[in-house]
This record gives structure tokens, C-alpha cells and sequence, in this order.
């Protein structure tokens, strides 16, 4: 089976992971998906990802992240929204990158300066194509 959204697909392995409440999850290595996971590791959504093998088999190991609430392990991402799609690109400019969760979360977007947060692109003055929503 062919993969059509090779980014969609890292997103929804980690929230299915966190769903689940695996330690980690791998995925296939690319760099936009580097990209993303280190905005995911800034932002706290993930403790950190290691990039394994060589060549065509490299793989990326996604460390999750949990936290201990009344006794419990609540995952780091409570939800996650894939907004772009192969079928349907949203674009948005500076002035419409939308609130997630009055603050509490963050949009990906992907812009001519590079991959970056709602907030860095709201800062730098640049739209871009909308890709996902994290809380």
C-alpha cells in the first residue's frame, strides 16, 4: 500500500501511540518529519527522537511524553487535528493562523521561511499552509 501523507501518517502514529500509552513510537526518516518532531520537542509534546539505521532504512524512534496527574500518566498531546490533506490545502496568511485552545496548543504551518509554530509565524509576519493542530 502507498503512504500519501508521509507527515499525516508520523501525526497519527504518535497520537495513536499516546492513545494507546506506548512508550515511543517509529516511523519512517525524513527530514520534514525531523523537522516537525523538533518543534514538537520544543513545545513539550514529545521528550525526544532518535534517528536510526542507514540509507533507505533509517528510521526515527519518537520518545513520548507523559505526565503524572492524580496518580495517573496523562499523555503530553491530548489532541491532535490534521488540517491539511492531500485532497484539500488550507493556506492561511499571518493575520488568519488561528487560536488553538485560547493558547494552550499549537499550529504547525508550513511557510517560505520553513516549518514553523502559529506564534513564530504570527512574529514573523508569514502565511503559509496550514498542517496540523496540537493540544
Amino acid at each position: 500500500m502507498t503512504m500519501n501523507y508521509p507527515l499525516g501518517d508520523m501525526l497519527i502514529r504518535i497520537k495513536n501511540a499516546y492513545l494507546s500509552r506506548q512508550p515511543d513510537a517509529e516511523v519512517s526518516y525524513s527530514k520534514i518529519k525531523e523537522i516537525v518532531l523538533q518543534l514538537l520537542k520544543k513545545e513539550g509534546f514529545i521528550s525526544g527522537y532518535k534517528i536510526e539505521g542507514q540509507g533507505a532504512k533509517q528510521k526515527i524512534l519518537i520518545t513520548l511524553s507523559y505526565k503524572e496527574k492524580e496518580g495517573r500518566r496523562q499523555p503530553a498531546i491530548k489532541g491532535l487535528k490534521l488540517i491539511s490533506k492531500p485532497g484539500r490545502r488550507i493556506y492561511v496568511s499571518s493575520r488568519e493562523i488561528p487560536s488553538v485552545f485560547s493558547g494552550l496548543g499549537i499550529n504547525i504551518l508550513s511557510t517560505s521561511k520553513g516549518i514553523m509554530t502559529g506564534a513564530e509565524a504570527k512574529a514573523r509576519k508569514v502565511g503559509g499552509e496550514l498542517i496540523c493542530q496540537v493540544w
